[in-house]
């Protein structure tokens, strides 16, 4: 395959500058959700009430549970999200095909700006870093990563939002 910009299944600068910025968007969000702002006491505020208009009550500890597993799958989800957005933004072509060393950099760089958001939580009031919170946040992206190589395999292929050439 050939994925030189110049091929007839690039994309245009315009199509690629517009990834990076979703892309890099997703990383804000990520960044500002590690504030004081969305820490614990909020999301249990906010679970509170949405319990309370679902007209559901449980005890405290299994609210406690339930709290702990929504702000695990937060982590999980919004890291394999920044994979999958890292991944088209890479690839250079409108294609979505398995391009392994896309995705292997896509899990590398979610990786690591999981540690940078880590220690970053360092230095917010009500807020610590977690090895155990890098380490899902980057099972998330692997996760996503499989689930593109499922999505991929014997079924062809599918287009990437983008420019269609006639």
């Amino acid at each position: 395959m050939n994925n030189t910009p110049s091929s007839s299944s690039s994309l245009s600068s315009h199509y690629r500058i517009l990834r990076w910025i979703v892309t890099l968007a997703w990383a804000g969000l990520i960044f500002d959700l590690s504030t004081k702002t969305f820490g614990a006491s909020f999301t249990a505020v906010v679970l509170r009430r949405l319990l309370a208009v679902l007209r559901i009550q449980l005890s405290p500890s299994h609210f406690e549970a339930l709290h702990f597993v929504v702000r695990k799958s937060a982590h999980f989800t919004e890291y394999g999200i920044f994979s999958l957005l890292l991944y088209v933004s890479i690839s250079r072509v409108r294609k979505f095909d398995w391009q392994p060393h896309i995705a292997f950099w896509s899990v590398v760089i979610a990786g690591l700006y999981s540690l940078t958001d880590e220690f970053h939580q360092m230095f917010v009031p009500n807020r610590g870093p977690s090895l155990k919170d890098c380490a899902l946040d980057t099972t998330g992206a692997v996760v996503a990563m499989l689930l593109v190589r499922l999505f991929t395999r014997g079924r062809g292929e599918a287009k990437l939002v983008g420019p269609q050439k006639a």
